[in-house]
């Protein structure tokens, strides 16, 4: 019978960071923290933004990759690197080994937004596209890695990658000395496993909490079981925290030094990307409004001094963030659909929406059924799609065509 024998997991420390944070000094940026009212009126903390969605490629991700691709010998250099990612890290390794001087090699998913595919060429990756979903993208990668003797990144699961993103924990401490509490999302766990080891090293006192969406939150149910547990088919429109098992060697540091871990719904991911969009003015990708959506879900959890929410990337594709948008605002109240019967005879509709008019309501789209068999022979049924301006704005348009003799059936 064979026995895997355990390896030993790396361990991150402080100075780690610190040697990550010059050797990136000229490549990344430091990224503004930019204060949020609305926010701090919700949790009654002072609460800032740290938008790493702004940095270059437009994630985090450009730290690790650049100090990982760093520390390999000459040899390894020589024989190039390959990654696989459906975006920020494709982008992060591209533009890293550019730098560098390294050839990359990227596989992405079959699927992947073309605008994250473009940019990753452009930052002088070769791109192959492999797989319908990111799990057979790795294992070619890896392939590719085996067979060419290139040196695979892992996006997080590396002491160098994790060193790398914990320099995003030097800089809040920087910006913001007198911080309580820092909010990181987790997917494999490299971003909020770096910035622990920084965080806790200089200030013990702050609280760290990870955030998953909570369709893919690998890491409760492992944190529970001692060890990294994977879940089946994760699901959420935040694909750049949708990862199925944690990381053995962030999970570590995650266990150690990170306060808690909580979830966050879709609808919640939503309302923070608008938020995020109408309040900020800043573009963030799902997976990077993750730590607002904690705050918006759960804002009583936050009081006792300042807060910082980090926006972990940018990268969105306008599709995505198109449909993003309507379930956002449909989430917020913003929109409201309803059916409803009425007479079919001229100027009815008419009628339906001078109703809708007195209380401005704005119509985006109307359409009738007359061949539905539960119809009268005198009824119409219209389906309404409104633009309105919240939930209070919603029931005041229910109440108003009530009084007015409408049934609403939905």
């Amino acid at each position: 019978m064979n026995y895997r024998v355990p390896q030993p997991v790396p361990q991150v420390i402080l100075d780690d960071v610190r040697g990550a944070q010059k050797m990136l000094s000229g490549v990344s940026r430091v990224t503004a923290m930019e204060g949020s009212r609305h926010l701090s009126a919700l949790t009654g903390s002072p609460v800032h933004l740290k938008c790493e969605n702004l940095q270059r490629t437009g994630s985090f991700k450009l730290r690790g990759a650049y100090v990982r691709i760093s520390g390999l010998r000459p040899e390894q250099r020589a024989a190039g690197v390959v990654a696989a990612s459906a975006g920020n890290h494709a982008q992060g390794v591209a533009l890293a080994s550019s730098l560098l001087g390294v050839r990359s090699t990227v596989f992405m998913p079959v699927g992947a937004p073309l605008p994250k595919v473009a940019a990753t060429q452009e930052y002088g990756a070769e791109v192959r596209m492999h797989g319908q979903v990111v799990d057979e993208t790795l294992a070619a990668a890896q392939e590719y890695a085996d067979r060419t003797g290139a040196v695979f990144i892992h996006p997080f699961d590396h002491r160098d990658i994790i060193a790398g993103q914990g320099t995003v924990g030097l800089e809040i401490l920087e910006q913001c000395p007198e911080v309580r509490t820092i909010l990181v999302g987790i997917g494999g766990g490299g971003l909020a496993a770096g910035v622990a080891v920084a965080v806790k090293a200089l200030r013990p006192d702050v609280r760290i909490i990870g955030v998953q969406a909570a369709g893919a939150a690998a890491y409760p149910p492992s944190l529970k079981a001692g060890h990294p547990v994977s879940i089946d088919d994760p699901i959420t429109m935040a694909d750049g925290i949708k990862v199925g098992r944690p990381g053995d060697v962030p999970f570590k540091i995650i266990g150690e030094l990170v306060d808690d871990v909580r979830t966050v719904s879709e609808d919640a991911l939503s309302s923070a990307l608008l938020l995020c969009l109408e309040r900020a003015k800043l573009v963030v990708e799902p997976a990077g409004c993750s730590t607002v959506a904690a705050l918006l879900s759960e804002p009583e959890l936050y009081g006792g001094g300042p807060v910082v929410a980090v926006l972990s990337g940018g990268n969105i594709d306008p599709l995505l963030l198109q449909r993003i948008l309507r379930h956002g605002m449909a989430a917020a109240g913003r929109y409201l659909s309803l059916r409803l019967r009425v007479a079919d005879r001229p100027g009815a509709l008419a009628g339906l929406l001078a109703v809708l008019s007195v209380v401005d309501a704005n119509v985006l789209d109307v359409s009738h059924v007359r061949t539905d068999p539960r119809l009268g022979l005198t009824e119409v049924e219209v389906e309404l799609h409104l633009e309105t301006k919240g939930p209070e704005h919603c029931a005041e348009v229910a109440r108003s065509l009530h009084g007015a003799g409408y049934k609403v059936m939905s």
